[in-house]
């Protein structure tokens, strides 16, 4: 793997107003992303994982500018996007691609499926006319589709056809990162493992590189390579998913992975339920942001903020105990999944 990272997060911020009064003055502040760092490497897939309303997908929105972000840095293929161009943030986009969530409401029920995945081939002025309809035609192929979908609507689809209409979009500008947001969340349960087995196919075919954002351990532990955890807009985990499953540094992330289902009746791992409800963040806890809820949490965690330490073999952890809660029985990876 490259030692130079394809994409670098540095102290990423973005604040949401909160507005109110007749005036609509700002009272306070939605810290939804709240000083982020990291780093994705080409060729990887980079996981994001946390509970909903953590800011995954705030963050991913984020480094495509599609939310301006409040402070901080965004490093693409070794240049800094807020020097850039406008020439070069036009190429900055075309490298940046996004899967989300709802098919549904993703893909313009106005245009056709061929229309909708040239859209961005003429904007970006790739290849002529009949080039593009050429590529449109492949591209369904390689998603499982059907040629003659090019002329259909989004609506005479099913969730997962729709689906891979959308990662058909995305393909279609050749870029060199998607950021996948909850792809497969609102998909049928025997949906979901067509379209992640397609997503591994086409990176190995593309040579694409993924940040899979996800609430669901199982399908993080599946496709990633590196899985970082967030809670209530901070970062507490980054780690390869091996140690990331068998030895958890973080309290949040061992309740996480407690969570999991084992499709084992013999196998048990002890259920650890965190007290309350996640904090607004309009008005997060001092100090570590997790303390309120944290089986292990002392009076130091409520007065200082834990910062990101390398633990060792590329494991950062913010956590002033790290390793204090230990899950019961360390998961085993295997190809098949989580035993």
């Amino acid at each position: 793997m490259n030692n130079v990272p394809l994409l670098k997060i540095e102290n990423l911020k973005k604040y949401f107003p909160v507005k109110a009064g007749v005036f609509r003055s700002t009272v306070g502040w939605v810290k939804a992303v709240d000083d982020i760092s990291f780093e994705v490497h080409a060729g990887e897939t980079f996981g994001v994982v946390g509970e909903s309303g953590c800011g995954k997908s705030t963050l991913g929105l984020t480094i495509l500018r599609l939310y301006e972000p409040s402070s901080g840095r965004i490093i693409f293929d070794g240049k800094e996007i807020h020097n850039l161009t406008q020439s070069q943030f036009i190429q900055y986009r075309k490298n940046l691609q996004m899967i989300f969530q709802d098919p549904f409401s993703s893909l313009n029920p106005r245009m056709t499926v061929g229309s909708i995945i040239e859209e961005g081939m003429n904007i970006h002025k790739i290849g002529k006319s009949q080039e593009r309809s050429a590529m449109v035609t492949d591209l369904l192929k390689k998603v499982g589709l059907q040629s003659d979908g090019v002329n259909r609507f989004p609506h005479e689809f099913s969730g997962g056809q729709r689906q891979r209409i959308g990662i058909a979009r995305a393909l279609a500008m050749n870029p060199k990162l998607i950021i996948a947001d909850e792809a497969v969340s609102a998909l049928d349960v025997s949906i979901r493992s067509q379209i992640i087995n397609l997503m591994i196919d086409l990176k190995n075919e593309f040579h694409l590189t993924y940040i899979f954002i996800s609430h669901d351990l199982s399908i993080i532990k599946h496709v990633c390579d590196r899985i970082m955890v967030m809670y209530l807009g901070k970062t507490v985990e980054i780690a390869p998913r091996y140690q990331l499953f068998q030895a958890p540094l973080h309290p949040y992330t061992v309740a996480l992975i407690s969570a999991v289902p084992v499709p084992d009746p013999d196998y048990h791992i002890e259920r650890i339920i965190l007290p309350g409800d996640v904090p607004s963040p309009i008005d997060p806890p001092s100090g570590c942001r997790f303390h309120p809820r944290c089986p292990v949490a002392q009076k130091r965690c409520s007065e200082v903020e834990p910062h990101l330490v390398d633990q060792g073999s590329g494991h950062f952890v913010a956590c002033h105990y790290p390793g204090s809660l230990a899950i019961s029985t360390p998961m085993i990876l295997t190809t098949d999944g989580i035993i």
